[in-house]
């Protein structure tokens, strides 16, 4: 088979019509207010609320900058233990150690790959402050269990969003469960402002604090009440946020319609496994995740390299898992016996290539082509 002329990748930003972008910078240039809680900031912090279906909502720079402002905002006690997934990006890892806060890896559910709920309470100690679950590839973890378990141990949840956009359980924004959640509009996610992210809570109490945290901790001219950081969005970015509002719904459906040719082709084809959305949830198409089995004649990495042969370029996402990096590494928790799914799964992990522009001819493609790696030795 040949290979693909125009190199397809894993993903392709969601970008407005350049004229109407044109227009919206127009505007901001023209009112001369360009960052600092400007007009498009405070409109598009308006308009999230109603379609993430939460109470509150405060935009960032960057979801990153949000998530240690989640911890900060929590006042957690210093030193103390935030149990999380190895089945993550960096980040979430990372945001607890940046605050002073410990990182306890929990071993995650083979059929969603999001933490495994179950574990949990074998990893709380009087150290422990907070639960960090991740709802993997927009899969929502056990947020009823998980909620539970805070509320039995006195514990504070912060849910990473990052690949939910808009997903729902039941009905429910997925950014309504624990105390806070944080949301990334990085442009390789569905919903994008180029950088950025929120944080969604219901606490009204947390509204104020969040605003200072994350304006240097600045409350008006003459009082500075906090030790915050600068997490401000500016205009351009908003404005880049309106306008994707405008446009993911429609991003989504398109998503749908290749992520139908892929289950439709790839379910036929022994070895592989599509893991499946829970029934109550929506999608939020941020990822297509399949399984490789130990049967498949290639292994997940040489296919992942055959792939790049064909200008595929596909992602070995999680790996390696958190757990495997250097500053992680040695802590108790990150042990291969408490972690035997993760550390299963991030070698049988693959993304493929899932966007609204994705060729079908394409997408059929890569389904022909893992079809031809059966053949090989």
């Amino acid at each position: 088979m040949k290979g693909i002329d125009e190199p397809v990748y894993i993903t392709q930003p969601l970008l407005p019509d350049l004229d109407s972008l044109q227009n919206e910078i127009k505007e901001i240039f023209e009112s001369k207010w360009v960052t600092n809680h400007g007009i498009k900031h405070n409109l598009f912090e308006n308009k999230l609320k109603t379609v993430l279906k939460v109470n509150n909502i405060s935009v960032f720079n960057n979801g990153t900058i949000a998530l240690l402002t989640a911890f900060k905002a929590l006042n957690l006690s210093a030193g103390s233990e935030v149990i999380t997934t190895p089945f993550t990006f960096p980040a979430t890892p990372h945001s607890i150690s940046w605050n002073g806060l410990k990182p306890v890896f929990c071993d995650i559910n083979p059929e969603t790959m999001t933490i495994n709920a179950d574990k949990i309470e074998d990893l709380i100690t009087p150290e422990t402050s907070a639960i960090l679950p991740v709802h993997v590839y927009g899969f929502p973890c056990d947020v009823k269990k998980i909620d539970k378990i805070a509320e039995k141990y006195d514990l504070k949840v912060i849910y990473d969003c990052a690949h939910a956009f808009s997903t729902e359980i039941d009905g429910r924004g997925i950014g309504g469960f624990g105390d806070i959640s944080v949301f990334s509009f990085h442009a390789t996610k569905l919903f994008n402002t180029i950088e950025g992210g929120c944080l969604a809570y219901n606490d009204d109490n947390l509204v104020e604090k969040i605003y200072n945290l994350r304006n240097f901790g600045i409350k008006n001219e003459e009082e500075v009440v906090d030790i915050g950081i600068n997490g401000k969005m500016n205009e351009i970015q908003a404005s880049i946020g309106l306008l994707n509002l405008e446009l993911f719904k429609e991003e989504q459906l398109k998503r749908m319609e290749v992520k139908k040719v892929y289950t439709d082709k790839l379910s036929k084809i022994k070895y592989i496994n599509i893991p499946k959305m829970p029934e109550n949830t929506t999608d939020s198409l941020q990822y297509f995740p399949i399984v490789i089995e130990e049967d498949f004649p290639l292994s997940r990495n040489q296919i992942y390299d055959e792939f790049k042969k064909y200008n595929i370029f596909t992602r070995k996402y999680f790996y390696p898992i958190c757990s495997d990096y250097e500053n992680y590494k040695n802590l108790q928790s990150s042990t291969a016996d408490n972690l035997p799914v993760a550390n299963n799964l991030k070698n049988k992990i693959l993304c493929l290539p899932l966007y609204g522009d994705l060729d079908k001819k394409n997408v059929m493609n890569i389904c022909d082509l893992l079809k031809t790696f059966l053949n090989l030795k």
